[in-house]
């Protein structure tokens, strides 16, 4: 896809992300304790998620009819292709359910296995964060980059900690430890997408997490790929779209964000 089908698709699929964050904005208020579903430990699910979900799915296929689906709630079959949306409704349901205005729509589009195009909105602040592979990253039209944080001592990090993985949680703290010693603080705000949209924007200067999934992160990685950023997995590989791990960070931190994370997750002591 050249800049100029990609910048077309993405003023098509616009309307069609901001209408599910619509409904979910409208609708917060409204769910019932009776309409929330567990399905693991701590990872919750509402008519809402669902309905979001399908009102992507319908509006996209209208746009892009060859494309397939990898989502969520699986509301249409998963399925990975030459075109393929990937596609999280309702990021940080938990902050959703408890009325805490931290959740957005997440879409991005995989083209021959390669990001091209992600949108990351969330609906409680009116905040858009787009990018297109080549085009740049932008917050509600505007371009956006990642920090000139210089160092350590002087970046905001953000992470998150899985729910049904304890082993991931000792591990994940004793990085936290690391950060609360070297660093100006780090942060646990409950939704992977605004987490990457965030350092895309230079609000934090790097997030790190393990055991996501595609949906959760798609569009942000190609955020901050465009907004001047490094991601790597936790070995310091490129398998972070679909290998569950995913670190970003700005290119002045990100050698040392790594080397504390491997360390921690994959020497031969831990």
């Amino acid at each position: 896809m050249n800049t100029t089908q990609l910048q077309d698709l993405l003023q098509q699929a616009l309307p069609i992300v901001k209408q599910a964050g619509a409904f979910m904005r409208a609708e917060q208020s409204k769910v019932t304790s009776e309409q929330i579903e567990d399905k693991a430990l701590n990872s919750l699910v509402s008519y809402v998620d669902k309905q979001a979900e399908v009102i992507l799915v319908e509006g996209l296929q209208k746009i892009l009819p060859t494309a397939t689906f990898i989502t969520e709630e699986e509301t249409v079959q998963n399925k990975a292709s030459a075109a393929t949306w990937i596609i999280d409704p309702l990021d940080g349901t938990t902050n959703y359910l408890h009325g805490l205005p931290h959740f957005g729509v997440s879409v991005g589009l995989l083209h021959n296995d390669q990001l091209v195009l992600g949108i990351i909105y969330n609906p409680a602040s009116d905040e858009c964060f787009t990018a297109t592979l080549g085009g740049g990253a932008y917050l509600n039209g505007q371009r956006i980059r990642v920090s000139n944080s210089p160092n350590f001592q002087a970046s905001l990090f953000v992470t998150g900690f899985p729910f049904n993985e304890q082993a991931r949680v000792t591990k994940n703290l004793k990085v936290v430890d690391y950060l609360k010693q070297h660093s100006r603080g780090i942060r646990r705000f409950g939704s992977a997408a605004l987490d990457l949209a965030f350092v895309a924007a230079g609000r934090f200067d790097a997030y790190f997490e393990g055991a996501i999934n595609a949906w959760d992160v798609a569009a942000g990685i190609l955020l901050v790929q465009e907004a001047g950023g490094i991601l790597t997995d936790y070995r310091g590989g490129t398998d972070y779209l679909f290998g569950g791990e995913v670190i970003a960070a700005t290119p002045a931190i990100h050698a040392e964000l790594l080397e504390v994370v491997r360390e921690v997750y994959y020497s031969e002591e831990n």
